[in-house]
């Protein structure tokens, strides 16, 4: 190991610059894609690196996918397993698909952060580990019986062995803080080595850290001081010789304006979009739940939009105010996850009842129970489709990457307003916290929700008489009128028990019960959604690979593989799940074999089986994980060797 003072030399030598021209005396090699992984304690930073590392990375022009992993408790135990957060990156100049399988490059923090991940990486990747923490204490605490940084066990890889930490507090040393406290910005040490590594810009990151501590400037200098130490520690110091640079990915992108943009943040801008173009007030009643909070929390902050949040005190009463919400005219959305949705049943069983439009976003995780809280699971879909009592049909919409839980904000309101229905809308903890870039729409690009309230009478009574009747129905849609508390003659009575069609007077006779049963299931199978497009490029293969949700990536990275080494696969993804798409029986028996992807244990594949007595067969997994690309390319190519 270099001299640590020797070493902190280098680093402090500029920091008050970071001199991003003076390369002529090492090596830059250019490459098409790179996955990189930051690995820490919960309290090292490391989503807050692999997001300003992303966002660079973004301004730069290279498409992207992300994955961040971190645990469930707010401060998990230091320097244990269980304790690891990880951000992992795949950028390239062409278009991609997913995080990635495996990373080219591991930064570890800690020996945990090391044994966690290690076995992730190919032969000849890169680590670069924070010496200073490999204390023989730190060791032990996860199970090393030796120091690996000493041993062979790490000879597959290009170790870089960097003393963050004392680096970091070296270059601080002008400022007045504690080293425990300046050592809180190796974080941004490992961001300004990784930036000059792969020629990253600077400007946003430290315009972002002066935005961020803005009434502490103090700490803001003393991160943008470390993250301009790592810039030039890379720049100088002999160990790093190879800087690597990953050209825009022009081709993969229509021109346009774009931005990186996460799951959750394109859903909330999906939902302001919504209301805007129906011209309706949004109302958020919600409960806070990992990972859907940051809905709530977005939302919170556009009341320039007339928005309004209502945070609650339980997930019943978040529901309840966003059904009052649509009763009184609003655009009503509640948001949760599974543990929530369970809580909400009985509420989604009155919205259907009482015909109203109500969005219910379920920002799936692992269950059951409270279960894994931050991993990622498809595992609510029979829960969406079926759990409440009764007949109590609800279309459900899912989208298939980060920037698409946009557009399905706006097909989920669609739906609702156009039908009078609650629609669930399936989103996972993967799409949740997962980025990618995404093209923003011209106003002109979004649909026209406006809809109408009744004002005035609709029916005529034999005497001649006009009345409001609150369950007459649209011929075409069947849904029934809409008309807001206070206007003058509609008065209604609205309420559990079940109504008679029409007047909305409370019935229990038979016939009408079945009749208002059929008619709410008949209104959700007459939704009009897209059908199902197959991409089969030669029109002849005999496997078809079906997906739905968040599995898109996986799968599609999948395909590519597969096709490259010569097999003919075709590929079709659902994106309405209730009602399913008109066309998609005839597209499934069209193939010998229907593969079906999923991070549950074959819900889908349970109810096509079920709907169009074809044999789709699963391939399921329920790690709290995405799946990779290879893992799914190996199991189409077998099922290819198979039918031929």
């Amino acid at each position: 190991m270099a001299d640590k003072s020797c070493l902190a030399r280098r680093a402090t030598a500029v920091t008050t610059e970071v001199n991003q021209g003076s390369r002529d005396h090492k090596d830059v090699r250019r490459l098409d894609r790179v996955i990189i992984r930051f690995a820490g304690d919960s309290g090292d930073g490391m989503q807050l690196t692999g997001d300003r590392f992303t966002s660079e990375t973004a301004s730069w022009g290279n498409d992207l996918a992300t994955l961040p992993n971190f645990p469930a408790e707010i401060r998990a135990p230091a320097g244990t397993l269980p304790g690891v957060s990880s951000f992992q990156v795949h950028f390239a100049d062409h278009d991609i698909l997913t995080p990635g399988d495996a990373p080219n490059v591991l930064v570890a923090m800690n020996p945990a952060a090391l044994k966690a991940n290690v076995a992730d990486l190919p032969r000849g990747a890169e680590i670069i580990v924070n010496t200073d923490e490999f204390t023989s204490r730190a060791l032990a605490k996860v199970g090393y019986a030796g120091n690996p940084l000493e041993d062979d066990s790490l000879d597959g890889y290009r170790v870089h062995q960097v003393p963050l930490t004392t680096l970091t507090v070296e270059a601080l040393k002008g400022y007045d803080l504690t080293r425990k406290e300046a050592g809180r910005s190796k974080n941004m040490f490992a961001l300004g080595l990784l930036s000059w590594m792969y020629h990253r810009p600077t400007e946003n990151t430290e315009a972002f850290l002066r935005a961020k501590f803005a009434k502490r400037p103090e700490i803001a200098e003393a991160n943008i001081t470390a993250f301009r130490a790592g810039w030039n520690f890379g720049e100088t110091t002999e160990d790093f010789a190879v800087s690597y640079e990953v050209a825009p990915a022009v081709s993969a992108f229509p021109a346009g304006t774009y931005r990186n943009i996460s799951g959750n943040l394109a859903l909330a801008y999906g939902l302001i979009a919504a209301a805007e173009q129906a011209d309706l007030p949004l109302f958020l009643g919600s409960y806070p739940i990992t990972p859907a909070s940051d809905v709530l929390h977005e939302l919170s902050k556009h009341k320039n939009f007339g928005v309004r949040t209502f945070q609650a005190e339980d997930e019943i009463a978040g529901i309840g105010a966003a059904l009052g919400a649509a009763f009184g005219g609003s655009l009503g959305v509640t948001t949760t996850s599974g543990p929530g949705v369970a809580l909400k049943s009985e509420t989604i069983g009155l919205a259907v009842s009482l015909e109203l439009p109500l969005l219910v976003i379920d920002i799936q995780r692992g269950g059951p129970s409270t279960g894994l809280p931050t991993k990622t699971e498809q595992a609510d879909l029979l829960q969406a489709m079926y759990g409440r009592n009764g007949e109590a049909p609800v279309p459900i919409v899912a989208p298939a990457t980060p920037g698409e839980c946009f557009t399905a904000a706006l097909e989920a309101a669609r739906i609702a307003l156009t039908y009078r229905t609650p629609v669930f809308l399936l989103s996972d903890g993967y799409l949740a916290n997962g980025s990618e870039p995404w093209r923003v729409p011209e106003p002109s690009e979004l649909p026209d929700l406006r809809v109408q309230f009744t004002t005035a009478p609709n029916h005529t009574l034999d005497d001649g008489s006009e009345v409001f009747w609150p369950y007459l129905r649209d011929e075409t849609t069947l849904a029934r009128p809409w008309a807001v508390p206070g206007t003058p003659g509609l008065e209604h009575r609205i309420g559990g028990i079940e109504k008679q069609d029409g007047t909305g007077n409370i019935s229990y006779d038979p016939a009408n019960h079945e009749h208002m049963v059929r008619v709410r299931q008949a209104k959700v199978d007459g939704v009009s959604v897209p059908d199902v497009e197959v991409d089969d490029p030669s029109g002849e293969a005999k496997v078809l690979v079906l997906g739905w949700g968040s599995t898109y990536g996986p799968i599609t990275a999948a395909v590519r593989r597969v096709r490259r080494a010569g097999g003919n696969i075709a590929q079709t993804h659902v994106r309405s799940l209730n009602p399913l798409p008109a066309n998609l029986g005839e597209v499934l028996r069209s193939y010998d074999r229907v593969l079906l992807p999923e991070m549950n244990l074959g819900q889908l594949a349970t109810l096509l089986r079920a709907r169009y007595l074809v044999d789709v067969r699963s391939l399921t997994q329920v790690t709290g994980l995405p799946f990779k690309a290879e893992q799914l390319a190996s199991a189409f190519k077998e099922a290819l060797d198979d039918v031929h």
